[in-house]
């Protein structure tokens, strides 16, 4: 983690950053809210991929993360206008990440700023993104390399609290059963009636109130109700707690959520001289 990271870092630069991003986000969600996931997504997936530095940008994604990078891209001109050659684009993501999660009801966090982009991305680094098919040992092993606890874990899988996802990304606990599953049987038989093999692409909200981020995600799990794999696994022993915790009190998921945001939010990033300043994201 990063101690180069400043709130004051565009003070005197773009001091009206934080309106400029607001706005644009606001303004792309009047319409459709959807982005606001796929926003939150990217800035996780650049993090965890290689560091908070805008690379995970330059790859190729799915249609609905490129939702999010035409988002980013509509905020980056808007900066670019008031503040030419500026503003990073592994800033103005982790921005838009916390006035999207706003936007939908959630909390508030603090942002640092200073990271500069990569002039690249690191096909490897992907493999560090943590799947949907992971297990809890496996998810508690990738967060702690990236020195993240147990509690940040339970409580950043909460940003499932909005979005949907590919049927193809959870088929295998309908058609070819996980070991270890306890995924509930009426919920897997709707489940199948609206993911059929022939339909890979078709999208399922991850939590019953996909454009509202609340702790429903985690009554939801608690219910044996959850769209992943990965996200029914928090249900196990070392993390089971947190689940509880969160889905009983939504002030103690937002506290906790925020503070690791803001923790992630510090992940590997490029600062000073390194790197650079992107035109476009």
């Amino acid at each position: 983690m990063s101690s180069e990271l400043s709130t004051s870092f565009y003070v005197s630069t773009c001091p009206d950053l934080p309106q400029i991003v607001r706005s644009v986000i606001h303004s792309e969600f009047s319409n459709n809210s959807r982005s606001a996931a796929s926003i939150l997504k990217l800035h996780f997936q650049d993090c965890f991929a290689g560091g908070c530095d805008g690379s995970l940008l330059l790859q190729r994604g799915d249609g609905r993360s490129a939702k999010g990078l035409k988002t980013i891209n509509n905020v980056k001109r808007a900066v670019e206008t008031s503040c030419p050659a500026t503003v990073s684009c592994a800033d103005i993501l982790a921005l838009s990440a916390r006035e999207s999660v706003i936007a939908l009801g959630g909390p508030s966090w603090t942002v640092e700023f200073g990271r500069r982009d990569s002039p690249a991305t690191v096909a490897t680094a992907m493999e560090a993104i943590p799947s949907p098919n992971l297990t809890a040992t496996q998810l508690i092993e990738r967060f702690q390399r990236r020195g993240l606890s147990k509690r940040d874990l339970v409580a950043l899988s909460g940003g499932h609290s909005i979005g949907q996802a590919q049927c193809s990304a959870f088929s295998a606990r309908l058609f070819n059963g996980t070991p270890g599953d306890s995924i509930d049987r009426a919920f897997k038989s709707r489940l199948e009636k609206n993911c059929p093999p022939t339909a890979p692409d078709r999208l399922t909200n991850l939590d019953p109130s996909p454009t509202t981020f609340d702790n429903l995600y985690f009554r939801a799990l608690l219910a044996n109700q959850s769209l992943l794999f990965s996200d029914q696994q928090l249900l196990q022993s070392d993390l089971v707690g947190f689940v509880k915790e969160f889905a009983a009190n939504q002030q103690t998921f937002f506290t906790a959520f925020a503070a690791g945001m803001i923790k992630m939010g510090k992940l590997s990033p490029i600062t000073g001289g390194h790197g650079e300043i992107r035109s476009s994201c």
